[in-house]
């Protein structure tokens, strides 16, 4: 049984919705959000990522950065760039791109529900990235940016969004830079608001999709809030604000890999050692794209490569060991490479499909040696692996679009 309630939302004036919204924190550098919210005073990363309104210089984790965020959300508030519902209501959210739709829920999710698992994960949080966000929501007083959620299938809480966005205006309707249209509806009626609530009662299991290090930042938060008060369970920061997908809507891209060096092998030496695990194909019709599980693209040295994993290696029983990203690092990013905790090691980065196979080209031709494009690992295998209690290797999912930050606040102390 899921918890999920309505809120009342801080959210930016209608005219200013554009200006306001900004993609995620962590998905780009201090450089990139600098340049990103130059010229526009309404952008959310003044809040998100407060550090660009400071010195280069400046620690990106010292209590100033958290105050002068705190300090930028209060001065939006203020001058009606954001403004708060004075009724709690559930919104809907819908994202479209590359001719994709994927329509949510927006709500908050209960940190009980996140402690007992019924808001399921499927990876490892690391708890510097825990603590950057712990005190951008501390300070704030507010879950400044929302947690990525899906659930399985419900056909009556389809039709209710259905009808919903049928028979209402939206809120906001724009489309941002990299030309994905945003959609918002509000949603007041008390009985359909019940009914959401029942409905969501009724559904099992939560899982997350993006924002790990977000929800457990989160429910930190209300965990440390409820030491130092007589706490009932209803108070906001009991939970988190979220954005709740149906799994059939949701679009996982390719998490591709470049590595930095081959680990003092040859490049003769490297492919025959890759022999052993994965066929090698030449592949002499430009980029190549996975087009199923269990192969890879491999760019080394100006050329591409077709593997496939050959199949003594693929019979496996753990869910886990199955997964391409884990027959890749186990079988040759691992052993070969040297790779032994990619969520560690300098010597590898990651590179979202959003960027396109381009984009591997350019980093092996500027600062690293080899390159992997993935085929995508399927929303069943994100929820099969989280049913199961183990979690995916590092970097295994990468979803688009990206739910903006800005569009939707929980205040904590309402």
């Amino acid at each position: 049984m899921a918890v999920v309630r309505p809120f009342r939302g801080i959210r930016p004036h209608t005219e200013l919705v554009d200006r306001v919204a900004s993609l995620p924190y962590d998905v780009m550098n201090r450089e990139e959000a600098k340049d990103m919210a130059k010229g526009n005073p309404y952008s959310f990363l003044h809040v998100v990522r407060s550090e660009i309104d400071m010195e280069d210089e400046q620690n990106p984790y010292d209590q100033a950065v958290y105050e002068m965020a705190r300090r930028n959300l209060d001065k939006m508030i203020e001058e009606n760039i954001l403004v708060q519902d004075e009724q709690p209501k559930y919104y809907i959210y819908r994202q479209m791109m590359f001719g994709r739709v994927q329509t949510g829920i927006v709500g908050c999710t209960s940190i009980d529900d996140y402690i007992h698992d019924v808001i399921k994960k499927h990876e490892f949080t690391r708890p510097a990235k825990e603590v950057d966000r712990i005190h951008n929501f501390d300070y704030c007083d507010a879950n400044t940016a929302p947690i990525f959620l899906t659930y399985r299938r419900n056909e009556t809480l389809n039709t209710i969004i259905r009808d919903h966005i049928k028979f209402n205006k939206p809120l906001y309707q724009f489309t941002s830079e990299d030309d994905i249209m945003h959609v918002v509806w509000d949603i007041c009626d008390e009985a359909v608001i019940n009914r959401i609530h029942q409905i969501f009662e009724g559904i099992d299991y939560l899982y997350i999709a993006d924002g790990h290090h977000r929800s457990a930042s989160a429910v930190k938060v209300g965990l440390k809030r409820r030491e130092n008060t007589d706490y009932t369970g209803e108070e906001e920061f009991n939970y988190f604000l979220s954005v709740i997908f149906p799994d059939e809507d949701l679009f996982i891209m390719d998490y591709n890999r470049v590595v930095k060096d081959l680990n003092g092998n040859s490049t003769e030496e490297f492919l025959d050692k890759i022999k052993e695990n994965f066929t090698i194909e030449l592949y002499e019709e430009g980029s190549y794209r996975p087009s199923k599980k269990q192969t890879y693209g491999m760019y080394l040295e100006g050329h591409w490569y077709k593997l496939t994993a050959k199949e003594h290696i693929t019979h496996k029983d753990n869910i886990v060991e199955r997964l391409d990203v884990a027959l890749l690092q186990d079988n040759l990013l691992g052993p070969i490479l040297g790779i032994e905790d990619p969520r560690t090691d300098k010597r590898i980065d990651f590179v979202g499909g959003i960027r396109g196979l381009e984009e591997l080209e350019r980093r092996v031709q500027h600062d690293m040696k080899v390159a992997f494009a993935m085929y995508p690992t399927t929303i069943d295998d994100l929820m099969d692996v989280a049913d199961t209690g183990e979690v995916m290797p590092p970097k295994s999912t990468w979803f688009e679009p990206k739910l903006r930050s800005g569009l939707f606040v929980h205040r904590l102390s309402d």
